[in-house]
């Protein structure tokens, strides 16, 4: 028998006595490796060498045709390698054995890949700042399948009440389901930090450009940890490649049609437009109710094709990037200027017209604005 099996390819490697391993792969195309397999007694067990702080799925079947493969533990990974053990496997003659990571809970995978940026539409119903046309690769990452909630802006804040962190706004919301707002951008950097302490991993962002002092009050433009497991918010660029759902060519972030309506999405349709399907109706008639804001649940809408919700309406988005103009060339995960006097700000709002809804539409904000139409949702870099 072969004690030391790897998989062969990011399929399936075959070891004898009829037993086969399977490793799920992970946003960067690594998969978590099986290793010293031992049989005894029909007690199957192996070692899984996997990425620290990620979430693995240990299933096993006994047919490779079978359409599901029955799911043994869910554990998240403290230490690596780390030993597994099936004793039930003692009255069965063939398994088959696979790892699998799955994402943080409430987060989406966003593949790696190359994507076009930028208006690809007529350039008459955008701003020149939307072009030119170029390429970005952008490295694989977890996304907030929502905006962050009122009720997860309370729980992080409530947690770290007593950790340093001052906030610049209380943050507000309709409702524990609908999305926060009236928070301004650094506090959102603040709370993404508080966020990552919270749940033990390494905050992303740092007071100096030497990275020692973690970034909990103040109004000073923060240094970001590229390298931290923590939450921060997403590039102009990872928001893009995610709004898009893996379908380039497209206004909207649905590949079915480049029009948008209120069966779609949450946002103010009160200017004349060939592609808006809803006017004149203006608020959405469905949350127009009481004193402003007009926001909606998170997830009242369809997801787009990678898992995500509202990334067009409901509330404008805050990104990482200070805002200037896009380079031609092909860009490997960009993360804007060095410095500037606005952030960028994507995905329109429940009170924007409709051109501030289309995918490739780019605005901007100083980082000490807050305004009810504007949340934020976070991102984290996968298996680190």
């Amino acid at each position: 028998m072969n004690k030391n099996m790897r998989s062969k390819s990011p399929g399936i490697s075959i070891g004898l006595c009829a037993l086969a391993l399977a490793a799920g792969l992970t946003a960067q195309g690594a998969a978590p490796v099986i290793t010293n397999l031992t049989v005894a007694g029909g007690v199957v067990r192996f070692s899984v060498q996997s990425e620290l702080g990620v979430t693995n799925r240990i299933q096993c079947c006994t047919n490779l045709g079978q359409p599901e493969w029955e799911v043994l533990t869910n554990l998240m990974v403290s230490e690596s390698p780390y030993w597994f053990t099936n004793a039930a496997a003692a009255t069965v003659t063939q398994q088959y054995y696979r790892v699998e990571v799955l994402p943080p809970p409430g987060m989406v995978l966003i593949p790696a890949g190359s994507f076009t940026m930028g208006n690809c539409m007529d350039p008459s119903e955008g701003r020149p700042e939307e072009l030119p046309l170029h390429t970005v690769y952008v490295s694989a990452f977890y996304m907030d399948r929502y905006e962050v909630t009122k009720a997860l802006w309370d729980e992080v804040k409530g947690w770290n009440g007593g950790n340093g962190y001052v906030y610049e706004n209380a943050g507000a919301g309709k409702a524990a389901n609908h999305p926060v707002h009236t928070v301004n951008w650094r506090d959102c950097v603040k709370w993404c930090n508080a966020r990552s302490q919270k749940e033990g991993l390494v905050p992303c962002y740092y007071n100096e450009e030497g990275l020692t002092t973690i970034y909990k009050t103040g109004t000073n433009a923060p240094y970001a940890k590229w390298s931290a497991n923590g939450y921060r918010l997403p590039t102009e660029a990872e928001w893009e490649k995610a709004a898009r759902g893996g379908v380039g060519g497209h206004r909207f972030p649905w590949a079915d049609t480049d029009t948008i309506s209120h069966s779609r999405a949450n946002y103010y349709a009160g200017y004349p437009c060939s592609y808006d399907l809803s006017y004149p109706a203006g608020f959405h008639p469905n949350f127009v109710s009481g004193s402003y804001p007009y926001t909606s649940p998170v997830g009242y809408f369809e997801a787009n094709g990678y898992g995500l919700y509202d990334m067009v309406g409901n509330l404008g988005e805050w990104c990482w990037d200070w805002y200037d103009s896009y380079s031609s060339g092909w860009q490997t995960d960009p993360r804007g200027p060095a410095s500037g006097s606005y952030r960028v700000l994507r995905g329109g709002g429940w009170g924007f017209y409709v051109s501030y809804c289309r995918t490739a539409d780019r605005y901007y904000f100083a980082p000490e604005a807050r305004y009810y139409d504007v949340g934020f949702r976070a991102v984290r870099p996968p298996g680190q």
